[in-house]
């Protein structure tokens, strides 16, 4: 991989082009450790720990605040779903539901058989439902 920084005093701001002859993961997995949506902070009680996105499991509204579950347990987030919409890859991460984002490196089943909707298996046999809305969006995503 070639690196190449160029300094202009006039810029406003730091600004990142990535060229590449295709669009594959390495080129995804890059971009969205530059736009910093690879890390978010989760929080038990008064201690913030780190969580690496491919750890998520998924984030979901819960009593007026937003939870996310991870391969290490569940944890409160300060962030709105919409927040973390867009700040996590869209490659790797979906809406199914008005309160629920899933990661999608972390699906391990799909049940299609359900009339209208699907239920989708994570890591961990967590189980969880894409709302009708979201069907066509979910489907698009995993290429079905």
């Amino acid at each position: 991989m070639k690196v190449e920084i160029r300094i202009e005093p006039g810029c406003g701001e730091l600004s990142v082009t990535i060229t590449a002859p295709a669009l594959t993961h390495e080129v995804k997995a890059l971009a969205a450790r530059l736009e910093g949506g690879g890390v978010l902070i989760g929080w038990r009680g008064d201690t913030a720990v780190p969580l690496a996105a491919e750890e998520i499991l998924r984030c979901y509204g819960e009593e007026k605040g937003v939870k996310v579950q991870t391969t290490r347990g569940v944890f409160d987030l300060r962030e709105r779903l919409y927040e973390l919409e867009a700040r996590l890859d869209r490659h790797a991460f979906v809406r199914i539901s008005h309160s629920e984002i899933v990661n999608l490196g972390q699906i391990t089943a799909l049940d299609l058989a359900l009339t209208g909707t699907i239920r989708i298996t994570l890591a961990g046999e967590t189980v969880c439902y894409v709302s009708r809305r979201y069907v066509k969006k979910i489907k698009e995503a995993l290429g079905l």
